[in-house]
């Protein structure tokens, strides 16, 4: 293939301000308030594609937000790469906790990235790494290194569970038809350590309302003769683990897929060190499942957490109330093997099973979605292992995410294909939190090395047949 270094030098500060572009319309789809902003932004990212070479580029309606989609066919005999994205992003809550406004990009530098990294919502997951994939287009249209066929599916509902991807996918099943899909939404290990991510974990997503008291009481004359929901919310909460941090909700580990020593063993490999990972999170302690390290934890092994819990009173001052109610909104990570469907049922059923005389306890299940794995030995993998051994000369670590990207599953279910998730964020970037990043040389590095995927790619197919 030709030069793409050359190119992406010669053009990064007409890459970097288009980012910033799109980094500055707040696209966040959790939020009716910004419905219009969605839509902007996929009409945007539509014309970012038409500008990069793609033939056809349509702005697809669906019962929620549009899905872009386009696509830049050179020989129907050839392989067809689909590449997934996303252009909504998580609310920026708490905004005090922003060093700059989150809709307003800057470009800092920092110990970790000396040449700069951009701060805005969204920079890394997934603006930024979604538009490396159409920098890396516009290189090769431009450039006549274009080997294979190329389609986008650009959604805007990622972060509220794409409820409406599965309904676009199964009305355009022959539209979408691929080889094999290809995603960033991903990290790596480090800069000077590049990895592929080769499993992610599954989700359940729920809501729990607990109701004591038809009104809020005055916790003089009430307290302690009637249920408080909010203490008995934590209770119950509490009660979901036992002492070795393991989940109590029966059933829920049945299906758990046990890796063997050697997998582990293999893991272990990755380089880790516990003193930097609890100085980056200003933490004195890690904290988790017996018997497992810090890196199974969070990649192989389920999880239950609380995103959120309220209730009461939490204004200024001092206002002495029983509250009628409490909720909380909790997430649980799968790992392979476990339906997310089931694991949302039995905790359904624990839940309201567990609740004390005195309280109403309702379950409102949100989203969710199967783990994934993507096996080493696949020629997509294979394929990405060659272009980052190109670009970053040394061969990726396989590497499992404790992060969840349900639609991976479905596409497998409905596209009958492999997912390869080409990672280059970093878990320093601050996703879903105040201060998220995207470091320059990290956006610069994907569009170079996603073409060298292409051509790695499609020689690795020629050579099936």
């Amino acid at each position: 293939m030709k030069d793409a270094k050359n190119y992406v030098d010669k053009h990064q500060q007409r890459f970097l301000n288009e980012l910033i572009d799109l980094l500055k319309i707040p696209s966040i789809s959790a939020d009716k308030s910004y419905r219009d902003d969605v839509f902007n932004t996929a009409d945007a990212v539509a014309e970012r594609l038409k500008e990069a070479g793609c033939d056809t580029v349509k702005v697809c309606e669906t019962p929620g937000y549009p899905i872009v989609y386009g696509e830049k066919i050179i020989d129907k005999n050839l392989p067809t790469i689909l590449v997934y994205g996303h252009y909504d992003v998580q609310p920026p809550d708490p905004l005090n906790l922003w060093d700059s406004a989150p809709f307003e990009p800057v470009i800092k530098k920092t110990d970790l990235h000396p040449e700069g990294a951009i701060f805005a919502r969204g920079a890394c997951d997934d603006k930024g790494q979604m538009y490396m994939h159409v920098k890396a287009l516009e290189y090769m249209t431009q450039n006549d290194d274009l080997p294979c066929n190329v389609k986008f599916m650009i959604e805007g509902e990622e972060e509220v569970g794409s409820e409406n991807l599965g309904w676009f996918i199964s009305r355009n099943q022959t539209k979408l038809a691929n080889d094999v899909i290809l995603i960033s939404d991903t990290g790596m290990i480090a800069k000077d350590t590049p990895s592929i991510t080769t499993g992610l974990r599954g989700l359940s997503y729920v809501e729990v309302e607990v109701t004591g008291p038809n009104r809020d009481l005055h916790s003089g004359l009430y307290g302690g003769a009637v249920a408080n929901p909010i203490n008995v919310l934590t209770k119950m909460i509490a009660s979901l683990h036992d002492e070795d941090n393991h989940i109590t909700i029966p059933g829920f580990y049945d299906d758990v897929e046990e890796l063997s020593a050697d997998e582990r063993n293999k893991m272990a490999e990755a380089p880790f060190l516990l003193e930097n990972y609890q100085k980056a999170l200003d933490i004195e302690s890690v904290y988790g499942e017996a018997g497992y390290s810090t890196n199974e934890r969070n990649s192989i092994r389920p999880t239950l957490d609380v995103n959120g819990i309220w209730g009461g009173y939490i204004g200024e001052g001092a206002k002495t109330v029983i509250a009628s109610k409490a909720f909380a909104k909790i997430s649980m990570r799968l790992v392979p093997d476990q339906d997310w469907k089931k694991i949302t049922d039995l905790f359904k059923n624990h839940f309201e099973s567990i609740a004390p005389k005195g309280v109403r306890v309702k379950v409102t299940p949100h989203h969710g979605g199967q783990a994934y794995v993507t096996p080493i030995d696949h020629i997509g993998y294979k394929a990405a292992e060659k272009a980052y051994e190109k670009t970053f000369g040394k061969t990726p670590i396989p590497q499992r995410s404790g992060g969840s990207i349900p639609i991976v599953s479905l596409f497998e279910k409905e596209l009958n294909s492999k997912t390869i998730l080409m990672g280059f964020g970093l878990d320093s970037d601050a996703i879903h939190s105040p201060n998220e990043h995207f470091g320059v040389w990290n956006f610069l590095k994907g569009i170079e090395t996603i073409p060298h995927f292409y051509h790695e790619f499609t020689k690795l197919k020629s050579e099936e047949k």
